[in-house]
C-alpha cells in the first residue's frame, strides 16, 4: 500500500500493553483493536478511551511477542466492498457494493447494496484504480475481495483478501457474470479478454440487489445483539427489485424481519 501510494487508516502493531497505549495516543481515539490473526472478527473491538483499551488488553487478549495486537485508527465512514477477477493483465470488477451500516460493523452483519449509486465519480474512479493496481501488484490469478471506507471524501483500504468472499454469489446473481466460473478458468491459464471481458468496472444492470444478514438471536440467547466488528449473523439472503426500497423490503422479509403496521420503537443513544 505504501509503495502504491494507496491510503489506509493509521495504525501499528503492539507487543505489550504500554506499546498499545503509545500507538493509541499517537493516532488518537477511537481505535480498532484486534489480535493479529482473527476469523469472523473474533475479539475485535472499537475503544474510545485509554481505560477501555487497558480493560480490553487485560480481558479480551493476552498480548505477547508471539501474539501481538493490532491497533488501528477507527474511521467512522461508509464501508464499500468490491469483488474482482484478475488474470495478471486484466482486472474485471463486476460491481461495487455499499454497506448500509457504518464502518465498524462486520461485513457479514451488514446490509450491502448494489449498485453503490451514492458514490460520486471521483470516489468510484479511485476504487476502480486502487482495486486494479492492488490485484496486479499482488499477482492475483482468480478472485480478490477488497473492503474500503469512504471517510471525509477520501477512500482508504481496510482489508484485501486474495480469495472469494461471501458476496460473490450475490454479485454473480445480480450482474449475470459467472464469477467463480471465470476465476477458475483464469486459474487454469485462460485470459479474461479471450473470454469476452474487458477490465475495469462492468456496466451496471438496471435493477438493485440488496444482501441482508440473517440472525438467530432467538436460538442463540447468550449472544449480545449489538452489532460491531465481531460477526453475529448465521446466514444471508438477497432481495432484487427495480427500486431500492422494495429490494430492501424483500431482503429484510426473507431474513425473517416481521414488519408490523403499528407498535412502539425503542431508540437508545450511547453517551459517547
Amino acid at each position: 500500500l505504501s509503495r502504491l501510494d494507496i491510503p489506509r487508516p493509521a495504525g501499528g502493531t503492539a507487543f505489550s500493553v504500554p506499546e498499545a497505549e503509545r500507538i493509541a495516543h499517537k493516532i488518537g481515539f477511537p481505535v480498532l483493536v484486534r489480535p493479529s490473526y482473527v476469523l469472523g472478527g473474533r475479539a475485535m473491538e472499537i475503544v474510545h478511551k485509554i481505560e477501555e483499551l487497558r480493560d480490553y488488553m487485560q480481558t479480551a487478549v493476552k498480548v505477547t511477542p508471539e501474539h501481538p495486537v493490532l491497533v488501528d485508527k477507527y474511521l467512522q465512514g461508509e464501508e464499500i466492498e468490491v469483488d474482482a477477477i484478475a488474470d495478471g493483465e486484466t482486472v474485471l470488477i463486476p460491481g461495487i457494493m455499499k454497506h448500509v451500516e457504518r464502518a465498524g460493523v462486520h461485513s457479514g452483519d451488514s446490509i450491502a447494496v448494489y449498485p453503490a449509486n451514492h458514490l460520486d465519480e471521483s470516489a468510484r474512479d479511485q476504487i476502480v484504480d486502487y482495486t486494479t493496481r492492488l490485484a496486479l501488484e499482488l499477482n492475483v490469478r482468480g478472485m480478490i475481495n477488497i473492503q474500503y471506507v469512504l471517510y471525509n471524501g477520501k477512500i482508504y483500504v481496510l482489508e484485501v483478501n486474495p480469495r472469494a468472499s461471501r458476496t460473490v454469489p450475490y454479485m454473480s446473481k445480480v450482474t449475470g457474470i459467472p464469477m467463480i466460473n471465470l476465476a477458475t478458468k483464469v486459474i487454469m491459464g485462460r485470459k479474461l479478454k479471450e473470454m469476452g471481458y474487458e477490465g475495469g468496472l462492468y456496466p451496471e444492470v438496471g435493477f438493485v440487489g440488496v444482501k441482508a444478514p440473517v440472525f438467530s438471536f432467538a436460538k442463540l440467547q447468550q449472544v449480545d445483539i449489538a452489532l460491531g466488528p465481531e460477526m453475529k449473523s448465521t446466514g444471508e439472503v438477497l432481495g432484487v427489485d427495480a427500486s431500492y426500497p422494495v429490494a430492501l423490503y424483500k431482503a429484510l422479509l426473507a431474513s425473517g424481519v416481521v414488519f408490523r403496521r403499528f407498535g412502539n420503537i425503542l431508540v437508545t443513544v450511547a453517551d459517547k
